[in-house]
């Protein structure tokens, strides 16, 4: 595989705002495949899309079916994955870098909930396991640091700006404030110091605009993955409406 982390290190610097990095969540092979046909340089996988593929719902993978479901997407595509490892799964240091790199990921999310109590994790506590991380990983691996002030109901600019700037100094190499509202985003790209990642949501601003809002990076959590399965459920409807009709037909 010739996808690098220094590839995707890159791809976040020296962009112009109204050119932010737009990584589509593909959520299989095929889906991964269609998005790098079309020429985008990297792609993120969501941890929802996946796990919706999979038949489970977020959160509830287990991390030997999400890590095969992440080296599925690497195999067929010759482009940098990111991955959305969630919280970790439980996994040391050692055996999340261990298993990100056997499924040919070079980039991982870590949110900092903590999936036991669905709360907000020890800002320093998740800072230094993000070390642990980056020194098991070395430059190998671009850490992208998920903040969840706003998803647990601390809507706290200063709070979201006090846990980027410790994950920052742990070694992260992107912050992802989920759900940030977008007119925030400069302020904190630039009270953090990294390149931020905005999520791009239905009825949000889009992905240029972001990056004109202070966005580096453009992903979209499992939006593609909802976008496909309504159009395949519209296509259901259709064909089911076409075999009633033409079964009622031939009974009269």
């Amino acid at each position: 595989m010739n996808a690098t982390a220094a590839a995707l290190r890159e791809l976040h610097h020296g962009r112009n705002p109204s050119d932010p990095l737009v990584l589509p969540g593909p959520w299989d092979a095929a889906s991964a495949k269609v998005f790098a046909d079309a020429g985008f340089p990297a792609l993120a996988t969501p941890s929802a899309g996946v796990a919706a593929s999979l038949g489970y719902e977020d959160g509830q993978t287990p991390a030997d079916e999400m890590f095969d479901a992440i080296a599925r997407i690497t195999r067929a595509v010759d482009i940098p994955v990111s991955a959305d490892v969630e919280a970790g799964y439980g996994l040391s240091a050692r055996e999340l870098v261990g298993r990100l790199a056997d499924a040919g990921a070079v980039g991982c999310n870590l949110e900092d909930t903590d999936p036991a109590t669905g709360t907000l994790r020890d800002a320093r506590q998740q800072a230094d396991w993000l070390a642990q991380v980056r020194a098991e990983a070395g430059e190998a691996l671009v850490i992208n640091a998920r903040i969840d002030t706003y998803l647990r109901g601390v809507p706290d600019a200063d709070e979201t700006i006090r846990r980027g700037r410790l994950y920052a100094e742990a070694g992260a190499d992107c912050v992802y404030p989920f759900v940030a509202p977008p007119d925030q985003l400069a302020r904190l790209a630039g009270a953090i110091g990294l390149p931020v990642n905005a999520v791009a949501l239905p009825d949000g601003p889009a992905p240029r605009e972001l990056g004109t809002l202070g966005a580096t990076r453009i992903t979209f959590g499992p939006g593609l993955q909802w976008r496909a399965m309504a159009a395949v459920r519209e296509m259901a409807e259709g064909l089911r409406a076409e075999t009633m009709g033409r079964a009622r037909t031939d009974r009269t």
